[in-house]
């Protein structure tokens, strides 16, 4: 994906303000996707090691329309779902999920310390500017509880930022894409790496990190 240098709109207030728009239009299109089997396989693996380690409780950031969410809650999890869109959210509530608009730096005003036993987010920290990636992985730590379980999947693989040039959402949305090194260094400050593995897939590279937060 082609991005233009980011510029003043990297900022987090500009960036939240401008994916709020884009995401608002865009959720009626979203609900009625489909989603790619490397994605699905990517959640039924997550799935299955929240079986492992019986894990019950589970918020999921960035839940778009609430497809992964509803999937969770009907494998037997308890699931509150969040999105900084108030179109996607509806759309979460629409379809029985505990959802709230929230962006990611408000998750710790919203939910108390150690509220959650795992946190699911796909495709979404990669909206997320690079100055503010630490920031925001402190305070979904700090919501999870000790020995808890983060699934982090984002597209990437290159070092780049900024806004996306032909992209058909209005406005267009901000990226951050990171290298593998960039990202499990950033995860591994707060958290423990459990897996990390790269899925080559039709338009890129997915990059699927399980983490743990440290008991």
């Amino acid at each position: 994906m082609n991005l233009s240098p980011p510029g003043a709109n990297s900022a987090y207030v500009d960036v939240i303000k401008g994916l709020r728009m884009s995401y608002d239009g865009g959720a009626e299109s979203r609900d009625s996707g489909t989603k790619s089997g490397w994605k699905v396989a990517e959640r039924a693996s997550f799935l299955g090691r929240l079986r492992e380690q019986n894990c019950r409780r589970l918020l999921e950031i960035g839940a778009g329309t609430g497809q992964d969410s509803l999937f969770f809650a009907e494998n037997g999890l308890d699931v509150v779902a969040t999105d900084l869109s108030p179109a996607m959210v509806a759309r979460c509530v629409a379809k029985g999920i505990d959802a709230r608009v929230r962006d990611f730096l408000g998750l710790g005003e919203e939910f108390p310390p150690e509220s959650f036993d795992a946190i699911y987010a796909l495709n979404c920290l990669l909206h997320v500017p690079r100055a503010d990636l630490s920031a925001v992985l402190a305070v979904i730590r700090s919501v999870l509880r000790p020995g808890g379980l983060f699934f982090l999947g984002v597209y990437g693989g290159q070092s780049e930022e900024g806004l996306a040039r032909s992209d058909h959402h209005d406005p267009p949305r901000f990226f951050c894409f990171r290298t593998d090194e960039e990202l499990q260094r950033e995860a591994a400050r707060e958290f423990e790496i459990v897996d990390f593995h790269a899925v080559a897939i039709p338009d890129g590279r997915f990059q699927s990190l399980t983490l743990r937060r440290p008991e």
